[in-house]
Formats: C-alpha cells, structure tokens, sequence
C-alpha cells in the first residue's frame, strides 16, 4: 500500500516524534510503499495569500511549493496524520496544510451547477488519526473533538466511499506517565498493523 504519514509538531523530541516513528517503523515493516511529510521540519508555509485565496475557486494552486505536496496526495493510498491537538484542534500548520494543498484542482472540483463537490481523492481507501490530547477522554467528547470531525468526517468525505478510518488519541496527556506513554505506543504499534 502506498502510505503517507503528515506529521506535524514543532518540537524534535517530542512524544509525537516517538508516534511518528512507531507508525514508520510499522509500514516498513509491512513492507507498505512509505513517504513522510514532516510539516515543520520541511517549512511548509500554512498561510494562504490574498491571491491564492481569490483563485481558489479557479483551479488548483499556483505555488510552485505546494507541488510535491500536491504529488504526494495524488499518490497515497492510504494517509495518517500525526499531531498533537492543541485547543481541541488541529495545530494551525496542519489546518494551512489543508487549506493550502486539498484545494480545487487537487482534492476535489466544485461543480459548475453549483452542486455537489467531485472528489479527486477517491483513491485514498484509509484516512487515521494518531494524535495526543492534553485534556482527559471525557472533556474531549464534551467539546466535540473538533480535530477527529475535520479529518474523519470533513476530509473523509472526499475519499473513497467505504474507506476505512482510525482515530488513536493518548487522552490527558498532561498528566501522562512513562508507563501510560508505552501503552499507548503499544496500541498504535498493535492497531495500525491492521491499518
């Protein structure tokens, strides 16, 4: 399977990191097709131009930058995101990334009727969620999750049909133990070998 794994966290070090290359570690193992887009330490730009913004209705982006991006969306079979959820939410540079790259022209096409949106990303058979949350599992479902709904509803929507989703969240991260971290390692280990 191709599989692209988004990562988006600015620290080096962080637990994220430790997610992110258990989930690696996992698709070479399985021998998954494997490309990584590491949003902070590549640069990537989450701010949309006025330009960009009048034009977005008009076709895909213009921004030679975005292009490999734009590649590795047309590519992936299969995409997980990793992120920590700040404010209930998705960090600012990965909400730009999805501003800035599933676009018109790329993830999908507006109809001329005004009708319905066409997926271009009906390719995209599994779309998951390995994130951490600073607030306990409960408060989280009170507020919504707004992160989950973006990604495996919103974004969801413009994959495949049956396409599979997998939302792995380490809840109360700020009370979190070396124990309560390598159980929740274990579990991703574990759920995304049936990913």
């Amino acid at each position: 399977m191709r599989m692209l794994v988004v990562y988006c966290h600015p620290v080096p070090e962080s637990f994220c990191a430790a997610l992110r290359d258990t989930a690696l570690e996992v698709f070479r193992r399985r021998g998954d097709e494997l490309r990584l887009v590491d949003l902070y330490a590549e640069g990537f730009d989450p701010v949309m131009t006025c330009d960009e913004r009048r034009g977005y209705n008009d076709g895909p982006p213009a921004d030679p930058a975005l292009v490999p991006y734009v590649e590795h969306l047309k590519w992936a079979e299969a995409v997980l995101f990793v992120y920590p959820t700040w404010w209930y939410g998705l960090p600012a540079m990965l909400k730009g990334f999805f501003d800035r790259v599933w676009a018109t022209g790329v993830a999908f096409d507006l109809a001329s009727d005004g009708g319905r949106i066409v997926s271009r990303i009906s390719h995209i058979t599994r779309i998951g969620v390995v994130t951490t949350c600073g607030a306990p599992r409960l408060w989280s479902f009170l507020i919504g999750q707004p992160g989950r709904k973006t990604i495996l509803r919103g974004m969801r929507a413009l994959c495949a049909k049956r396409s599979r989703t997998l939302y792995l969240a380490h809840y109360d991260m700020d009370r979190s133990t070396p124990a309560s971290r390598a159980a929740f390692l274990e579990k991703v280990r574990r759920r995304l070998e049936r990913f």
